[in-house]
């Protein structure tokens, strides 16, 4: 696909630019400014469904405000989660009752939500999860235990990936449910703390929650390939937003060689130029298989290219900073934790990304299996 702004797409681009420029400084709260991009019809772009309070526009203009936005300066979205992943899900595997009752709430911010999947002992492989759903009167009752939910500690719902039939094992007897996460003493959400300092992952455990029998997407034991559909909505647009993020903090990696002089060693100025190369590949890359279908790969292959990529950059931070970069805050205490500048973010939080959304050995099996046709790997 081609992506260029001609003029309609030109005018398009300028009146994002300008309504961002405009608002942003109405951010003031995540879960507020949810709703200021709701009420501007900002959420939902592109979901194809009418009746539910989005513009209707292609993918080029998607790209548009996904890079705008991304250069904008304004807050990491609280409600791409529901947007992004399960809106396109219900679209594809939900009932009309169901779309009625959860699109609307997303396009104008007012419910945010969550992902249940990870496990203790199942990130990576799903299939292995163990949290458990039995269907009593109409009403699931869920036990067990999800990790490294984002945003769980703020959100409204949670869609679920559980185990619906007794005895069941791998992909095998899995359901999707749409959780409500006001349940006190049945659902306890608790912070992670990371190395950055910062918790933006929750344990999230389950003690006979309910979920409705009515709000299992895609049918009871469907689960699996309706996680998989999600999966694949995962990367798109947002990876191309996820890059002008990318391009932000390579400047300031950058800057910050030639404000130490690190720049001088030729062997710094290589990796540079190659984190840059790497990057704009990675950019055409993502434009080539966007809306595609038939690149079953393309997602896999993806997170294999940035995960790695944003790790070497992280790793150049530190390089760029010499020793100045392992000292931190010296007046901390455990009430009020040490704040880290950015590039030192950058390396710490960083090192995570060959992990969670799917471990780089996960993906390699991925392709390996789903695209070249190998023999799949032996299960236990």
């Amino acid at each position: 696909m081609e992506f260029g702004d001609g003029s309609e797409d030109l005018a398009f681009r300028l009146e994002v630019r300008g309504w961002l420029a405009e608002h942003v400084a109405l951010a003031r709260d995540r879960r507020g400014w949810e709703r200021v991009l709701g009420a501007a019809g900002w959420v939902g772009l592109g979901w194809g469904e009418e009746g539910y309070g989005n513009r209707r526009v292609g993918i080029g203009r998607q790209v548009v405000w996904a890079e705008e936005y991304a250069r904008s300066g304004a807050p990491a979205r609280s409600g791409h989660i529901g947007e992004k992943l399960l809106a396109p899900t219900l679209i594809a595997h939900g009932s009309a009752e169901q779309k009625a009752r959860f699109l609307p709430p997303i396009a104008s911010g007012d419910e945010l939500w969550c992902q249940g999947y990870s496990e203790p002992g199942a990130g990576s492989d799903l299939a292995g999860i163990r949290t458990e759903a039995v269907l009593d009167a109409g009403t699931y009752r869920i036990s067990g235990q999800k990790i490294w939910t984002s945003l769980a500690h703020e959100a409204d719902w949670c869609f679920v990936l559980a185990r619906t039939e007794v005895g069941s094992r791998r992909h095998r007897g899995l359901s999707f449910l749409l959780v409500p996460m006001d349940q006190p003493g049945r659902i306890d959400v608790r912070p992670i703390r990371q190395m950055t300092g910062t918790s933006e992952f929750n344990e999230v455990f389950f003690d006979g929650a309910h979920a409705r029998a009515e709000h299992v997407v895609g049918g009871a034991g469907n689960g699996w390939q309706v996680a998989m559909s999600l999966l694949g909505f995962e990367r798109g647009v947002s990876t191309l937003a996820q890059q002008i993020g990318f391009a932000q903090e390579l400047s300031r990696v950058v800057e910050t060689a030639v404000a130490t002089g690190a720049v001088d060693d030729p062997v710094v100025r290589d990796l540079l130029v190659r984190q840059w190369a790497e990057l704009r590949t990675m950019r055409w890359n993502a434009l080539r298989t966007l809306g595609s279908a038939a690149d079953r790969g393309a997602p896999s292959v993806a997170k294999l290219l940035w995960g790695r990529w944003h790790q070497r950059l992280g790793e150049l931070a530190m390089r760029v900073r010499g020793a100045d970069a392992a000292v931190g805050p010296t007046d901390w205490t455990p009430e009020a934790p040490y704040e880290l500048d950015a590039l030192q973010h950058l390396f710490l939080f960083s090192r995570a990304d060959t992990i969670y959304g799917g471990s780089d050995e996960i993906q390699r099996t991925i392709i390996a299996e789903r695209v070249l046709g190998l023999p799949r790997e032996a299960k236990g």
